[in-house]
């Protein structure tokens, strides 16, 4: 028999927007229903113009002043210190990959940066890194198989690297950063991604932070990156104009035509944000959300967590189950509830819920109220 919270959650799914699910998937990611909404009243006819976002200059009046708010947003949302810049930028996180390196390893004439190994992005940055530099990865969590953020000794550091990056929220196995390294005269850069403006974060600590927008700003494709003002004109000498961070600034991310509806979604969903009470307000619905899901996760000895309850991301839930079988029936029972794209990350397996900004608590309510019921019946 169906409880009452069972019954509420389902009324909910079912009273959702045009019948949408709530989608759990690690990107491209659940968007506010209500940005949703907004882009499409406006999609054919932005502010009266009589045309769309999609088919006016980016070099207009109009488009300019999207930019700008919504460069004007994110600083206030942060608390931006003035001497960054923030900039709009092509090919998401994974362009960033090589565009840190291209702009940061000629700081200092050893061209050595340092990272920090907490899963397949990092990985994925150490690589893209390596051709541009010396890159040493100082700390890793590979042999624990990135259950954990592994332990860094600043010892380790080597005084004549240009930077030290991390990932500050690792999507496939749903760790993240408590506590940031501090660096001192070399600049951290952290790879935001998959927790941009879902909780409250020291900018200051750090030479450079950037983030795709699939997450929780908007459409994929863009990245948005925040950098230390100090830290342009080093760039190789090979740097493509596109990913030379100078160039870019100079131009107000508008050298050439960038993703105009991108902008122009993050902007809404940063309006959306500010309207909701800004990031700490964000930040305690997030874990509000997460903490539904770990209750049911630490009062079940059916369901496995993946990784250690200290490092856990509010962003990315992940989890196993007894056999390979009930996790199949798992994940098709939940789609069939509107529960969708719960699959794991292919290298790790079970199950991971992503829990973005744009998720509303009633979705996670909806999932741990099944996972609970498919525990009472399969459990």
């Amino acid at each position: 028999m169906e409880t009452t919270t069972e019954a509420g959650a389902a009324t909910k799914r079912a009273a959702r927007v045009g019948g949408r699910i709530f989608n759990f998937s690690p990107g491209p990611a659940m968007l506010p229903d209500e940005v949703m909404l907004r882009a499409q009243q406006e999609f054919l006819n932005y502010a009266g113009m009589g045309a769309s976002i999609l088919e006016i200059s980016h070099r207009s009046k109009e488009f300019v002043a999207v930019a700008e708010e919504a460069a004007s947003l994110f600083r206030e949302l942060v608390s931006l210190p003035d001497n960054y810049s923030v900039l709009f930028m092509h090919g998401g996180a994974k362009m960033q990959f090589s565009a840190v390196p291209m702009n940061l390893i000629g700081l200092k004439a050893a061209h050595r940066a340092a990272y920090v190994e907490t899963g397949v992005f990092s990985a994925g940055a150490i690589k893209d890194a390596a051709p541009y530099g010396a890159i040493e990865t100082i700390a890793s969590g590979r042999a624990d198989k990135f259950v954990r953020i592994p332990e860094l000794d600043m010892a380790r550091l080597p005084k004549e690297v240009s930077y030290l990056h991390i990932t500050t929220n690792n999507t496939a196995y749903g760790t993240r950063w408590n506590k940031f390294p501090e660096t001192g005269d070399v600049p951290l850069v952290g790879d935001a991604t998959s927790e941009i403006l879902s909780r409250v974060m020291d900018y200051s600590q750090f030479g450079l932070v950037y983030a795709s927008f699939q997450k929780n700003l908007g459409p994929a494709g863009t990245a948005l990156v925040a950098i230390r003002k100090e830290l342009f004109g080093h760039a190789l000498p090979f740097t493509p104009p596109l990913l030379n961070y100078a160039a870019v600034d100079k131009g107000q991310s508008l050298g050439n035509t960038p993703s105009t509806f991108n902008i122009y979604f993050a902007r809404e969903v940063m309006r959306s944000i500010k309207q909701q009470g800004g990031v700490r307000e964000i930040e305690r619905r997030n874990d509000l959300k997460a903490q539904l899901l770990y209750d049911v996760l630490d009062q079940s000895k059916f369901y496995k967590p993946l990784v250690d309850k200290a490092h856990r991301s509010i962003m990315n839930v992940t989890f196993d189950l007894p056999s390979a079988e009930l996790l199949d029936a798992f994940l098709k029972e939940a789609a069939r509830e509107g529960l969708y794209a719960l699959k794991g990350y292919r290298e790790v397996g079970g199950v991971r819920a992503s829990i973005y900004n744009g998720m509303p608590l009633e979705g996670a309510e909806a999932l741990a109220s099944f996972m609970k019921e498919f525990e009472r019946r399969r459990g």
